[in-house]
């Protein structure tokens, strides 16, 4: 074996005793998790997302569903549905009752989506999902400017040793 491809079934500390001189320094587990500031900042960013206008129609969109007796009785109408259905699938296996109560509850989830307020929440969902998304992206590209991510991954090993 070269010097580069030796096994690594021994123990050692990185900084002490590399051939090479390296220093790499060691970190506790809790820094090495997630720093204190680095906890509150992102507790931070957590509070102003909660206060995004987005994130508010969210929540009184959910709230006028849970309060709308015709959303709610299409909801339990179509949970039980979903029942019988798994029963027709699995106990009685009747593939026609099947297709039957399949149709019946496209028809109401149908019904339910044309209920303006529904779509009011579908779309408020849409928007907290692609803001929290937006905010990944940014956070994720900008650190991958600070560091090289491809430096950063294994070398593949050579075709051929020499």
């Amino acid at each position: 074996m070269s010097a580069h491809a030796h096994d690594h079934d021994h123990d050692h500390q990185h900084g002490e005793g590399c051939s090479d001189g390296c220093s790499i320094p060691s970190f506790d587990n809790r820094e090495l998790i997630v720093r204190e500031d680095i906890l509150a900042r992102a507790k931070e960013l957590a509070h102003l997302i909660t206060t995004t206008e987005e994130v508010d129609m969210y929540q009184r969109s959910e709230k006028l569903i849970q309060s709308h007796e015709r959303v709610q009785g299409l909801i339990t109408t179509i949970k039980k549905k979903q029942k019988e259905l798994v029963a027709f699938q699995n106990t009685f296996k009747n593939p026609a009752m099947v297709e039957k109560i399949e149709a019946e509850i496209n028809e109401i989830q149908d019904e339910l989506d044309n209920i303006p307020i529904v779509q009011q929440f579908q779309q408020s969902q849409v928007d907290v999902n692609y803001l929290l998304q937006s905010i990944v992206s940014v956070i994720r590209d900008s650190v991958a400017e600070k560091i090289d991510v491809e430096a950063a991954k294994p070398a593949e090993d050579p075709e051929e040793c020499d």
